[in-house]
């Protein structure tokens, strides 16, 4: 049940880096390196065995380990219980100890190799279209990948641009559907546009035959400063 199982590191480097460990901590010390292919191991065989360390998550299994040494014929263990260390730095989705999990998930989002310039590419920039229904995530990942260098247009703001007095579509839109979706500063009020052209497919496509360039020339225009900037 570990989370992200296949980024677990395989057992032979996982083995090495135990045997570093534990070199480091006590090079006289004697130990057993042995792979667990149930969930007791030689727990519950091992006659010679004193002692389990266990955390407060794990105390459950030691107190398991202990029923099945009975069961064997075995004397139990005793169950020494450590405290596990907090991340400080963990973010909300990670555990809130120190864990292999919190790691793997960091991994995810870390570069294994340095990124190649393929010559093969075009110089212009490299547009990606963010879409999605309401509540869907789009700012939070328009954000996100603004952070990261990349030029944002808002739609939305555009569709918004093309109406202003002034602006490329604004008088062909009033010719089309009236003074009456004028407020009294000569702006186009929205909702009185919307309610003519929502569930009116004609006037939609009206709305749209004369806006929607218009929208496309600004992106055009923003994707070619976006180019300029590099």
């Amino acid at each position: 049940d570990k989370v992200l199982p296949e980024l677990i590191e395989p057992y032979e480097l996982r083995a090495a880096k135990l045997r570093e460990f534990l070199e480091d901590v006590k090079p006289s010390l004697r130990y057993d390196i042995v792979p667990l292919v149930d969930p007791y191991g030689p727990s519950v065989t091992d006659p010679d065995l004193q002692c389990l360390v266990v955390s407060e998550e794990t105390h459950r299994g030691g107190e398991a380990v202990n029923r099945k040494r009975l069961e064997n014929g075995l004397p139990k263990v005793a169950l020494y219980e450590i405290l596990l260390m907090k991340d400080p730095d963990h973010s909300p989705n990670e555990e809130e100890k120190i864990s292999s999990s919190s790691l793997r998930q960091r991994l995810l989002g870390t570069l294994l190799r340095p990124p190649r310039q393929d010559p093969a590419l075009p110089s212009h920039p490299y547009v990606i279209g963010l879409t999605g229904g309401t509540g869907s995530g789009k700012t939070s990942i328009a954000k996100l990948l603004g952070h990261l260098g990349a030029f944002l247009i808002d739609a939305d703001k555009l569709g918004h641009a093309v109406y202003v007095p002034g602006g490329p579509a604004y008088r062909r839109v009033v010719a089309a559907f009236g003074a009456e979706i004028l407020n009294e500063d000569e702006t186009i009020n929205r909702k009185v546009l919307g309610a003519k052209v929502f569930g009116n497919q004609e006037q939609l496509k009206s709305l749209t035959d004369i806006v929607w360039p218009e929208m496309a020339q600004l992106f055009k225009e923003q994707i070619r400063e976006a180019g300029a900037q590099g």
